[in-house]
């Protein structure tokens, strides 16, 4: 037998940020967009450039392998992760920030 169920509470109008929260949500947002866009910058970097520019940087080495052979081996998933991993410690410390503030 099925229970009857409750009627739904009043659904409130969501109430409009005050300036200071407002503000505080504007300038996390920043720091966000600008952090994609540097580390998208360098993405852009290891993946493309060292690839178009790779009968020039021959010469260059890196651990006894020519730089370019390094980077499509294996250096180019290394930057990856290591772009993935600073991009969560970094979001997560300025949504830290974010929420202390929120709360205070």
């Amino acid at each position: 037998m099925d229970k009857p169920s409750l009627p739904a509470a009043p659904a409130r109008p969501p109430q409009a940020p005050g300036p200071a929260l407002q503000q505080r949500r504007d300038a996390h947002w920043k720091k966000t967009r600008r952090l994609t866009a540097i580390l998208l910058t360098i993405w852009l970097l290891t993946g493309f450039l060292t690839v178009f520019f790779a009968r020039e940087l021959l010469h260059l080495n890196l651990f006894g392998w020519p730089l370019p052979f390094y980077m499509a081996a294996q250096g180019a998933s290394l930057v990856y992760l290591a772009i993935i991993a600073f991009y969560a410690w970094r979001m997560r410390r300025l949504d830290r920030t974010f929420h202390a503030e929120e709360q205070a």
